[in-house]
C-alpha cells in the first residue's frame, strides 16, 4: 500500500464525520447534547468491538498493511496513552464543547473550535517535533483559512467579547482534541485499530453517560432519534476513527489534523443538500481552495 492511501484515508475520515453535524442537530431536538455526545462514542466502541470478532476485521486490517512496522502487544506505556486518549479526546473534548456552545454564540463556536487544526499543527510540529516542508506549511494554511471561511457563517457577527466564559471552554475543547489527535499518533502503529478506537468509544462514551445521570440529566433516547445516533456513532465516529488512525500512522498528526478539518465543508454541503442550510458561492470557492491544500500536502 503506498503512503497516498494516508492521505486517502485522511479525507474518508473527514467525509465521515463531516455528515455527523447535520444528523447530530436532527437528533438534538428531542436529546440532551449529553446524551448524544455519550451515546455516539458509546455506539462507536460497541460496534467496533463487535467487528473484532468477526473476519470483517482481519480483512480490513490487512488492507492497512503498509511499509510502516507495526505492533501486537500494548505495554504499560501504551495503556496509560490510552487513558490520556480517552481522557481528553471523549471526555474533555465533547464536554467542554458543550458546555462552551451553552454559554458562547454559534458563530463563536464554529471560528473558535478551528484552534483544533491549529493546536494539533502546533503540538506536532513542538512537541512531537514532526517535520514541515514550506510546501507543506503552504498546503495547511490553505486549508485552515478555507476552514475558517466555511465554519463562520457571518463574521461581522462574531463577538468575542461576548459569552467569554463559553469561548474559552470552546478553545480547551479544541486544544483536548490537538492532544488527543497527537498522542492518537504513538497508538495508531497498533495493528488492531479496531482495539484502540472500540476502547476510546466504549470508556469515553460511558463516562459522559455516567456524568449525565449524575447531574440528572434523561437519558432517554427516543425511537425517531436511534437511527441518527447510530449512524453518528457507527460511521462518523467508529469508521471515522479507525481511518484517522491509519492517516496518523502513514502521514502524521500534524498533516492528518490539518486535512480532517475538511469535514466542515463536507458538513456545510450535507446541511445544504438535507437541511437546506445556505451554501454561497463564497463558500465553494473556499472549500476549492482546501483541496488545493489538500492536493499540495499530497505531493510531499
Amino acid at each position: 500500500m503506498t503512503h497516498h492511501y494516508g492521505y486517502v484515508s485522511a479525507v474518508l475520515a473527514a467525509f465521515l464525520f463531516g455528515i455527523s453535524s447535520t444528523l447530530n442537530k436532527i437528533a438534538l431536538r428531542d436529546v440532551h447534547p449529553m446524551v448524544v455526545a455519550g451515546s455516539v462514542y458509546l455506539t462507536a466502541g460497541i460496534v467496533l468491538m463487535l467487528l473484532r470478532f468477526t473476519p470483517v476485521k482481519e480483512r480490513i486490517l490487512k488492507k492497512f498493511e503498509s511499509g510502516v512496522k507495526t505492533q501486537e502487544s500494548f505495554s504499560g506505556r501504551d495503556i496509560v496513552i490510552l487513558a490520556f486518549v480517552v481522557l481528553f479526546g471523549s471526555f474533555l473534548g465533547p464536554l467542554s464543547f458543550m458546555f462552551g456552545l451553552n454559554n458562547t454564540t454559534a458563530v463563536n463556536a464554529s471560528l473558535l473550535l478551528n484552534t483544533e487544526t491549529l493546536f494539533t499543527v502546533l503540538i506536532a510540529l513542538l512537541v512531537f517535533k514532526e517535520k514541515a516542508s514550506r510546501r507543506s506549511g503552504i498546503g495547511i494554511l490553505l486549508i485552515l483559512i478555507g476552514t475558517v471561511v466555511i465554519s463562520t457563517e457571518n463574521f461581522r457577527e462574531v463577538e468575542l467579547s461576548k459569552g467569554l466564559l463559553g469561548n474559552i471552554l470552546i478553545l480547551l475543547a479544541g486544544l483536548s482534541w490537538a492532544i488527543d489527535n497527537n498522542l492518537s499518533k504513538l497508538l495508531s502503529v497498533k495493528r488492531d485499530l479496531f482495539l484502540v478506537t472500540s476502547l476510546k468509544g466504549l470508556f469515553g462514551g460511558a463516562a459522559l453517560l455516567i456524568l449525565a445521570s449524575l447531574v440528572e440529566v434523561s437519558l432517554h433516547v427516543p425511537l425517531q432519534s436511534i437511527p441518527y445516533v447510530f449512524t453518528v456513532g457507527a460511521f462518523s465516529i467508529g469508521f471515522s476513527l479507525v481511518l484517522f488512525l491509519f492517516a496518523l500512522r502513514e502521514i502524521g498528526a500534524m498533516k492528518t489534523g490539518a486535512i480532517f478539518s475538511t469535514s466542515s465543508l463536507v458538513g456545510a454541503i450535507f446541511a445544504f443538500l438535507v437541511l437546506g442550510e445556505s451554501f454561497t458561492t463564497v463558500k465553494a470557492f473556499f472549500g476549492v481552495l482546501m483541496f488545493i491544500g489538500v492536493y499540495i500536502l499530497s505531493l510531499e
